[in-house]
């Protein structure tokens, strides 16, 4: 039988891969991204509205880290009630090609193991009949 070859990546504690997954690595910040890229500028309550899952708590950490960081802007309205938009940042907009990576990578993932389900049913119904 024919050995794997295993290629290890060197990352160790503090590597760039590391540093780049703890930039958008939060449950919703690489969502939050996403929308951002899809419709550039967009509220607090539009980003509820596209992740209702999301605590009110939650979601507004998220976009607080995501400014801390630099990758969004926050921009707040002198108007009652409050008027606050967000937008990617420039060093935001650089994290695209990783956003839709992700995303072209998750398409091909879902689709395979939808695939794969409708194979084990298929097989499940030949044995049963």
């Amino acid at each position: 039988m024919p050995r794997t070859r295993h290629t290890t990546l060197n990352c160790s504690p503090g590597c760039t891969v590391e540093a780049t997954l703890e930039l958008f690595g939060g449950k919703w910040k690489a969502l939050i991204l996403y929308h951002l890229f899809e419709e550039p500028v967009l509220r607090f309550g539009e980003f509820r509205h596209r992740l209702p899952n999301v605590t009110q708590r939650m979601l507004t950490n998220q976009l607080r880290e995501l400014e801390a960081d630099g990758l969004l802007s926050r921009t707040v309205f002198p108007v009652v009630p409050p008027h606050v938009e967000y937008r990617l940042t420039d060093l935001g907009k650089t994290l695209k090609p990783v956003i839709q990576a992700l995303k072209t990578w998750g398409d091909q993932y879902a689709h395979s193991t939808e695939r794969d389900k409708r194979l084990k049913q298929d097989q499940s119904a030949q044995i049963t009949a």
